[in-house]
């Protein structure tokens, strides 16, 4: 585990810069998933992983949704296993202010990663946790707040990786960022497409109902 006092690095390869997974789960306040997917766009988070429901409420992302894939897991433990073997994640870090957990600011990163984020009011639970590879958290100066909200915890965390892995700032136009030509929607608001593989999968199973159906009424 890597000392939490010692001096924070930045990634050197920024011709091939470590890539950056989200993991959402739990998370379901009106505004929360939206204004998530917002800061994963700007920070070049490579994809958002949602676990449990395929659907989302993407209420102020203001479009920003399209421009970062997103992947649907059935379940945490299917979530974090396709990362790690098959997406080449080093770490799965969680979010959560923890007596073990390292300050991000520190920079604790160590090659392509996996935040995981925990829902709003109680954080991460323990099945969470245990399927985290280290944990880390986000410094806090003011007596005003026990924690920040998971929009803008996220967003810290994101650009502190940013940082970290050197990605090229976007380029600007006076006040404002460049934004990429507008991705065509592959699915309905609110829901995580289907990939390839999903949808090979789904043809396979109407075409065995088909012959079951078939075969019974013979």
């Amino acid at each position: 585990m890597m000392d939490a006092d010692a001096p924070h690095t930045t990634a050197e390869a920024v011709q091939d810069p470590p890539k950056l997974y989200l993991i959402l789960y739990g998370v379901s306040k009106k505004h929360n998933i939206g204004q998530i997917l917002r800061s994963a766009t700007a920070f070049n988070v490579t994809a958002v992983c949602l676990v449990g429901s395929r659907k989302f409420n993407s209420f102020g992302a203001h479009g920003s949704e399209l421009y970062v894939p997103m992947l649907h897991f059935d379940t945490l433990e299917m979530c974090c296993e396709t990362l790690k073997k098959e997406l080449g994640v080093v770490d799965i870090l969680g979010i959560e202010i923890d007596d073990s957990a390292m300050p991000v600011h520190r920079h604790p990163f160590r090659g392509n990663t996996a935040l995981m984020m925990g829902e709003e009011g109680h954080g991460m639970n323990d099945k969470q946790m245990n399927l985290c590879d280290r944990l880390v958290y986000i410094s806090q100066y003011g007596s005003g707040t026990a924690s920040l909200n998971v929009c803008v915890a996220t967003s810290i965390v994101l650009h502190s990786f940013a940082v970290w892995a050197g990605f090229p700032e976007r380029a600007r136009n006076d006040q404002k960022y460049v934004v990429g030509e507008r991705p065509r929607r592959n699915a309905p608001r609110g829901q995580v497409p289907y990939t390839e593989k999903e949808l090979e999968a789904l043809r396979k199973e109407r075409a065995l109902k088909r012959a079951e159906k078939g075969a019974e009424s013979e």
